[in-house]
C-alpha cells in the first residue's frame, strides 16, 4: 500500500484523519477505506454506540468530561485494534494523551474553512460545542484546535475547492498511499 513496501499487519491505521467539524473526516474516511480496500471506524460512532445514546445527549446529561473520557477510550481502542482508516472526532486532540498516541501515525488535518464547513454541516446540527453562536464558536475552536491538528499531522490536507474524491486523493497523494 505504501510507496515501496507494504503495511505491516497490526501496525495501526492506515490513515487517521483529524479536523474541526464541518472538515468531511468521515465521508472522505469512508471514500479512502473503499479506495484502499479496508474498513472505516468513527470514533464519533464507535462513542454513541457504546453509550446507546446521541453525543449530543452526553454533553447535556453527563458533561463534556464525561464526554471526553469516552472519547478517550474510543480513540485508544480504534488506534490499537484497527488497520484502516479511522476519523476522530474535532475535539479529540485536545487530549495529551490521544496526542501522544497518534505520534508517529499517519495522520491527516482535513483543514477546512469556515464558510465551507457551513454549507457541509449547517451550523445548527447537533453539535454541542456550537449551540450558541456557531459561528464565533467554530473560530473559536480552531483557534484552539489548529496548533493541536498541525501538531500531530504528518500532513495537511486543505478541502478548498475539493469533493470527497479529490480530498482522498489528495490525502493518498500526501502519504504516498496507493489504492488497492
Amino acid at each position: 500500500m505504501s510507496a515501496g513496501r507494504p503495511r505491516e499487519a497490526g501496525a495501526g491505521p492506515a490513515v487517521v484523519l483529524v479536523g474541526p467539524p464541518g472538515a468531511g473526516k468521515t465521508t472522505v474516511g469512508a471514500v479512502l477505506a473503499r479506495r484502499l480496500g479496508v474498513a472505516l471506524r468513527d470514533t464519533d460512532a464507535d462513542i454513541e454506540a457504546a453509550a446507546g445514546r446521541a453525543i449530543a445527549e452526553i454533553f447535556v446529561d453527563d458533561g463534556e468530561p464525561h464526554f471526553r473520557e469516552l472519547e478517550r477510550e474510543a480513540v485508544r481502542a480504534a488506534l490499537a485494534g484497527h488497520d484502516g482508516v479511522v476519523s476522530l472526532g474535532g475535539g479529540a486532540v485536545m487530549d495529551p494523551g490521544t496526542r501522544e498516541l497518534l505520534a508517529g501515525l499517519p495522520v491527516v488535518f482535513l483543514d477546512v474553512a469556515l464558510a465551507d464547513a457551513v454549507k457541509r454541516v449547517g451550523l445548527d446540527a447537533p453539535r454541542p460545542l456550537l449551540a450558541v453562536n456557531p459561528r464565533k464558536q467554530w473560530r473559536t475552536l480552531m483557534e484552539q484546535r489548529r496548533p493541536l491538528y498541525t501538531e500531530v499531522a504528518r500532513a495537511v490536507v486543505d478541502t478548498a475547492g475539493r469533493d470527497p474524491e479529490e480530498t482522498a486523493q489528495a490525502v493518498l497523494d500526501a502519504l504516498e498511499l496507493k489504492d488497492t
